[in-house]
């Protein structure tokens, strides 16, 4: 029997960091939701489709795309068929079109069921955007991390160059409103906060204060759970 953490929440939140952290500290298997989204993307990019009208062919490539999480020590690094790509996955084209190709339900549709067998009789930490509402509606824990945009896209926007991609604050910012935009208001999966969902404001608080914040509720979950 597994344990499930479901994370869900805007980018810029820490979602992406805290869910590392947790997942090394206690044990749990990580999978990263978003990575899976733009390493599809990347690859419809690199074969020329732009845009959603080619919707048809993103399905295809979606149903027949092999995407590997590899976990190291320090690390977990993303792999397209066979290929490391966990940096060029963040680039601002990859971003922008990776909402793009998540928006069509049957490559959600697709991607959820991936995610679903990734996490079959593990004790796991997954975070994203519709993991507390769809992925993992019964989630053992089920946490909405949220903060406010200024404070996301200046996060994103430190992050952005400490791994040397070129992208403005004003940029960053912008990108991330869209993406918000376009997340909330999809058919299929939108961004919301589940109605038993804990959420926590990151705003001011540093990475170290919201992970103790999560592993609080994750123990006290797991020992109910076992009792």
């Amino acid at each position: 029997m597994s344990f499930v953490v479901a994370i869900d929440g805007p980018s810029g939140t820490g979602k992406g960091t805290i869910t590392k952290l947790i997942a090394k500290e206690m044990g749990l298997l990580n999978i990263d939701t978003g990575a899976m989204y733009r390493s599809l993307a990347l690859k419809c990019l690199k074969l020329g489709i732009k845009s959603l009208q080619e919707k048809e062919k993103i399905i295809e490539i979606a149903k027949n795309i092999n995407i590997e999480i590899q976990h190291n020590a320090e690390t977990q690094e993303i792999f397209l068929d066979g290929e490391n790509v966990s940096t060029e996955i963040r680039t601002k084209e990859v971003t922008a079109f990776s909402s793009t190709v998540s928006s069509i339900p049957e490559v959600r549709e697709v991607m959820v069921s991936m995610q679903k067998k990734m996490a079959q009789n593990k004790d796991i930490i997954m975070e994203g955007r519709d993991i507390t509402t769809v992925v993992f509606p019964n989630a053992d824990v089920k946490i909405y991390l949220d903060a406010s945009m200024e404070e996301r896209a200046r996060r994103r926007y430190e992050e952005n160059k400490e791994k040397g991609l070129q992208m403005s604050y004003e940029e960053t910012l912008k990108a991330m409103e869209k993406r918000d935009y376009d997340d909330s208001h999809r058919e299929v999966g939108p961004l919301k906060i589940a109605g038993d969902a804990l959420v926590i404001d990151t705003t001011k608080l540093t990475i170290e204060e919201v992970k103790e914040k999560i592993k609080e509720i994750i123990n006290k979950s797991y020992k109910q759970s076992k009792d």
